[in-house]
């Protein structure tokens, strides 16, 4: 294929060198065409050090580099090593000394290799029972004339080698040698969207060289500055985005005013059955301003569990509610929803508020009624779950829309509550809350376009739950305390991983509750909760645990969130290694709600490093906001932000929290950008927002701003 004819969009089949097979496994990891092998970034890159004479690599084998090696050398002699694992020792020597070439599981290279010949070898140098050794290295035959001291210009830094993600079709050394053919002709064709100005004044190189030194890089540093202008890229990308969507909302959007006036505010107050702490009243005087403006809210309120973060959420909804507005609050379970409705109208009971349930499990002619009495202004308080966002659901005039849970939903979600209102150009108030408390730094990505308020207290009482970790063999132990704790009249959560008993050998609710009511629970009342049980079931099951009919409640994690029993002092997770930290987090959170210290017993034996990090974390603090950054810190963002819910593109080069300092830049470059040109209209902006529509337009709904 000639030069000229390659396009971006020129398909894998068509590139010299490719197979039928060949594209076929191309196509099976979503490389479909040249710009999708452009952006098929290496995972790592091998580095390779020139050839050295052997004296020299056992000196760097004993410093346990990681850089491969190239030694010559002859082969003196040739054994089968001892042990169980086939082996075969070649030696092989130069003037400067002698060294091995291990070869595991390759018992013809006995019959391929033979004292006399020279050959080259490849590969990471150890040192072994004193002895220098290349394990499994790749490997070639010299002529026998070749020479065994490398020349002075063979000097040189390591020479880099991308490893690309790969597949049984597809190899990573055939990925390079694809790349590598396409590369020249294909980042000849790139165009920047960032302008000279802008590069020389942030120190990156060009795009075409970003590539071509992702892909190719002859040293280091080369590869250093194509990740990091890569990598902003992204990190730009989406900030433009976030930073565009909220100017369109301060601009074109419009709300309705709730001016939290004396009258207000007193009545607000009275229905608040104590003294907020000052952390909720701030949030609440927060959200209260937000409120009293004509510009929709958009505000992220995170609190620890227990923190109060309902107690808020209510006071603004009934600032909508006083002023003949009606407002919203939408939970990801219909368990959570149910505990939202009674403790609100608990909270409200002598307040003339016409409140309404609203799930998936109405039947057809409750939910006819309830649309009807919703449409017509017949309801003031709408609770429910993803069952309030479908287009049936109409309101006369939503003022305020709460969302629990955040990390459970997206953008697109609070989309769809904002379509609520009365036409594009109005809004309702948003306010969205997460028990899963969110690094600030992560705050600045998804949630990019909300303001954040925190409650960063407890109320008064609320004692930190002892939080140990046991092995399985300790088990007996844990369940001769639930049995105690019973016949005190306290409440026990045991949470499983599983429903149905499976392959994977974990911990299964049918089979558990089995072994332990007719063993150390025997003379305890027990049930069992999980997510195919419908409403009614449901609500029994919790009721009983609730009023103590039930002493032990053996759940999955559908009581993750949303269940408040203050008598239940004991959460006990079996295979707690193979939960999330901020789920485990959350499951901590069910227990010490009431007068008496609760403690949280961990299960397990982990199986993985990550695991044992995480029941460390959990051991170490009951601290929300540290959790979630150690959380961040184990396994990156994750669904902390609810990436998979919002249909938010994966990074491809950029990585939170390595690339935190990227972050920051791009969000201060975004934001100046913006105020600078809004909607990136001019002229030399017209690639950028093309590029910037396409990553994230539909995501983040950037099609109504312009």
């Amino acid at each position: 294929m000639k030069a000229t004819e390659l396009t971006l969009t020129t398909a894998v089949e068509s590139l010299p060198g490719v197979d039928a097979a060949a594209a076929a496994g191309l196509r099976r990891m979503g490389l479909r065409c040249v710009a999708d092998l452009l952006l098929h970034a290496p995972s790592r890159y091998r580095r390779t050090r020139p050839w050295q004479q052997l004296e020299q690599v056992a000196a760097e084998a004993a410093t346990d580099t990681r850089d491969e090696m190239v030694v010559r050398g002859e082969v003196v002699s040739i054994d089968r090593g001892f042990g169980r694992s086939s082996k075969v020792v070649v030696v092989i020597e130069d003037e400067s000394g002698e060294m091995d070439l291990v070869f595991f599981n390759q018992p013809w290279i006995r019959r391929k290799l033979h004292p006399g010949m020279r050959l080259t070898a490849t590969g990471q140098a150890r040192v072994y029972r004193k002895r220098a050794q290349i394990a499994n290295p790749t490997w070639s035959l010299l002529e026998p004339s070749a020479p065994l001291v490398p020349p002075t210009s063979s000097e040189g830094p390591a020479v880099l080698t991308p490893v690309y993600p790969a597949s049984d079709a597809v190899s990573s050394d055939a990925l390079a040698d694809i790349i590598e053919r396409i590369l020249p002709d294909a980042t000849a064709l790139l165009e920047d969207h960032l302008t000279d100005a802008y590069r020389t004044d942030r120190n990156l190189p060009s795009l075409r060289v970003a590539y071509q030194h992702l892909h190719r890089p002859e040293f280091e540093e080369q590869m250093l500055a194509a990740r990091r202008r890569l990598a902003l890229d992204e990190l730009l990308m989406l900030q433009l985005g976030v930073m565009m969507k909220r100017y369109h909302r301060h601009t074109h959007l419009q709300a309705a005013p709730l001016p939290r006036t004396p009258e207000v505010r007193q009545r607000i107050a009275a229905r608040i059955p104590f003294e907020p702490t000052p952390a909720q009243q701030r949030v609440m005087d927060e959200i209260g301003d937000d409120l009293a403006s004509s510009v929709p809210m958009n505000r992220l309120l995170q609190g620890d569990v227990g923190s109060g973060k309902t107690v808020v959420a209510v006071a603004a909804m009934l600032q909508a509610v006083a002023h003949g507005k009606q407002a919203a609050l939408v939970s990801p379970t219909e368990l959570l929803a149910e505990q939202h409705d009674r403790t609100i109208r608990a909270l409200l009971r002598d307040a003339p508020v016409r409140i309404a349930l609203l799930t998936g499990s109405a039947s057809p002619a409750q939910r006819r009624d309830l649309l009807d009495q919703i449409a017509g202004g017949e309801v003031d308080l709408v609770i429910g779950t993803h069952a309030v966002l479908t287009s049936d659901v109409m309101f006369r005039d939503l003022a305020v829309a709460v969302t629990d849970e955040q990390h459970r939903f997206g953008v697109r979600q609070r989309a769809a509550l904002r379509s609520k209102a009365a036409d594009e150009t109005r809004s309702p108030h948003q306010l969205v809350m997460t028990a899963t408390p969110i690094p600030r730094t992560l705050s600045l990505t998804i949630f990019g376009d909300l303001d954040v308020s925190v409650i960063d207290e407890m109320p008064p009482g609320r004692s930190p739950v002892e939080t140990v970790h046991v092995v399985p063999s300790a088990a007996n132990g844990v369940y001769e305390d639930v049995a105690a704790r019973a016949h005190r009249g306290e409440r026990t959560f045991i949470v499983v991983p599983l429903i149905d008993e499976s392959e994977t050998g974990l911990t299964d609710l049918n089979s558990h509750l089995e072994r332990l009511s007719t063993g150390p629970l025997r003379a305890c009342r027990m049930a069992a909760m999980h997510g195919r049980l419908d409403a009614a079931e449901r609500d029994d099951v919790m009721q009983g645990f609730r009023c103590g009919e039930t002493d032990v409640l053996l759940a999955t994690t559908v009581i993750e969130v949303g269940v408040d029993v203050p008598e239940a002092t004991l959460m006990v997770i079996e295979d707690a290694d193979r939960f999330g930290l901020a789920q485990l987090h959350q499951l901590r959170g069910r227990v010490g709600r009431g007068d008496m210290p609760g403690r949280c017993v961990l299960i397990s034996e982990p199986r993985t490093d990550e695991g044992r990090r995480r029941l460390e974390a959990m051991v170490e603090t009951t601290d929300g906001f540290r959790i979630a950054e150690r959380d961040f810190e184990i396994r990156g963002p994750g669904e902390l932000f609810g990436a998979r819910q919002s249909g938010m593109p994966p990074f491809r080069i950029a990585a939170l929290p390595r690339d935190l300092e990227l972050l920051g830049l791009a969000r201060r470059d975004a934001e100046a950008w913006i105020a600078d040109d809004p909607l990136l209209t001019r002229p030399e902006h017209g690639l950028l927002r093309r590029r910037l529509l396409k990553a994230h337009g539909t995501w983040l709904g950037l099609g109504d701003v312009g």
